[in-house]
């Protein structure tokens, strides 16, 4: 592993479980074992290396979550397969996706204001729900609508808050059957 590589690594594992503010750039040379000059080689501050994780995660996380949907079949099938995947998730089934502890970018995005930041975290939820319409259009005409996926994404968003502050691991099977009456 590169690295910036490590550090990416290390500094995700860090922020997803403390936050990023709470995340000195020391606790992640001391975990990684790079010299700070180093880290300032192939990153220009932390909020550089703050933005290298975000793309990381945003890749990690739609890779996984495309071919799960993709490996259901096409349009409403892969849409609920959605829930199924965000279902493995809470229950702690995806390694890939670390043990999990929310929206790392809901969390992210709660800690900065009018900042790049921000852009990056609302990129990540704009792709998924382009995503979903993509799928929905392969459906009908009918289920085609940006307001279905908008919907859709918002079940999405309630289910991962719902397991992560109340502890309902299984708040994606109830949006699961949410979206099935949405889509009718």
């Amino acid at each position: 592993m590169t690295k910036p590589d490590l550090l990416i690594h290390a500094a995700f594992k860090l922020f997803y479980q403390h936050g990023i503010h709470a995340v000195g750039i020391n606790l992640i040379l001391s975990e990684t074992g790079v010299a700070k000059k180093t880290l300032y080689h192939h990153f220009s501050s932390k909020d550089a290396l703050v933005e290298a994780v975000l793309i990381y995660r945003d890749q990690i996380f739609m890779d996984w979550l495309t071919s799960r949907m993709m490996a259901a079949g096409e349009g409403k099938t892969a849409v609920l397969a959605l829930f199924d995947a965000l279902d493995d998730w809470f229950h702690d089934k995806i390694e890939v996706l670390s043990p999990f502890k929310g929206c790392f970018f809901v969390k992210a995005n709660g800690e900065f204001s009018d900042h790049v930041v921000n852009e990056i975290c609302q990129r990540h939820k704009q792709n998924i729900t382009s995503f979903i319409q993509a799928n929905l259009v392969s459906c009908s005409a009918k289920l085609a609508s940006a307001d279905l996926a908008q919907s859709i994404s918002v079940l999405k968003e309630g289910a991962i808050a719902q397991a992560y502050v109340a502890g309902d691991l299984d708040a994606a099977k109830r949006a699961k059957a949410m979206a099935v009456a949405l889509l009718g």
